[in-house]
This record gives structure tokens, C-alpha cells and sequence, in this order.
């Protein structure tokens, strides 16, 4: 289920956030402390509707993630380690981008960044209809340890 992030989330946020290999091809490493991701869910939680609609991703009754819309046109999505290759992030946003052309109707794409070694990630992006348009080489320093390729994807509105 996709819902709005609510303050119960924090610590299976927390969980996700804080985890190293949940964060190792997110923007920066894993959240050393609660308040970071205190500070994370409060963003969400208080999203500009013009620019934003990320949700979180519920399963069983748990927070596993979030998917969505994090600075229009561009979608993100993380999942907990622990419900990677279940079909999960592809249920998740095969359900999101539908609404979120309907949203933001005047989009005429929906756009994804992923470090290309995130091979998983970038298999899910192509199989939900994204093409790979470019990639840029050595452009992100992750955490200020490494600096990071990216590749660009863009969907289509149907």
C-alpha cells in the first residue's frame, strides 16, 4: 500500500535510513542518528503538494520504504533491504506513476537518477518503461568518499 508518511513511521524509516546497504546508492551514506531521519520524515511529512508527492510504502502493516515524486518530475523510491527481488518497488511504482501523471498533468515525462552499478535499480526503471537517456561520469560525490557516475532515465506520459 502507498499512504502519506506518518510520525509512527520514524523508526522503520529509521531502519531503512540507517542501514548501509539500504543507502548505498542513495545520496549520501546512512543517517548516523535518529534525528536525521526525524528531520527526513518531517520533510515528507510537510511536502510542497506543487513540487512533491512521495508516499510511504506499507506492507503488512509496516513501513518498508517510500516511492514517489521527491522534487518534481523526478521519482525516488527506497526499499528495506529485506524486501529487495519481491516485486515490491515494481508494484509500488507501476501503482504511483499513473497518479502522478494525473497530478501533475502538465509533465510531459517523469524522470529517475541511478548510479549505474545499481544494476537491480536500473533493471526495475527499463522494466516500468523508463529509457535510459544519458549517463554522466564521475558528476556525484557520494558522501565525499567516492565520486559516482549516474545514469538519467525518462518515462514517457502515456
Amino acid at each position: 500500500m502507498l499512504r502519506p508518511a506518518r510520525a509512527d513511521d520514524l523508526n522503520d524509516l529509521h531502519d531503512i535510513f540507517s542501514d548501509p546497504v539500504a543507502m548505498r546508492f542513495w545520496d549520501r551514506p546512512a543517517y548516523d542518528d535518529l534525528n536525521t531521519t526525524a528531520a527526513f520524515l518531517a520533510r515528507l511529512m510537510k511536502q510542497d503538494p506543487a513540487r512533491s508527492y512521495d508516499l510511504v510504502v506499507e506492507h503488512q502493516d509496516r513501513c518498508i520504504g517510500k516511492a514517489g515524486m521527491w522534487r518534481r518530475p523526478e521519482i525516488g523510491y527506497i526499499l528495506h533491504p529485506a524486501y529487495w527481488r519481491q516485486g515490491l518497488a515494481f508494484e509500488a511504482l507501476s501503482a504511483f506513476l499513473p497518479h502522478a501523471f494525473r497530478r501533475f498533468d502538465t509533465e510531459p515525462v517523469v524522470t529517475a537518477e541511478c548510479d549505474p552499478r545499481n544494476v537491480a535499480s536500473g533493471r526495475l526503471l527499463t522494466r516500468l518503461g523508463f529509457r535510459r537517456t544519458r549517463q554522466e561520469k564521475a558528476n556525484f560525490h557520494y558522501g565525499g568518499i567516492e565520486w559516482c557516475d549516474t545514469d538519467y532515465y525518462e518515462l514517457n506520459r502515456p
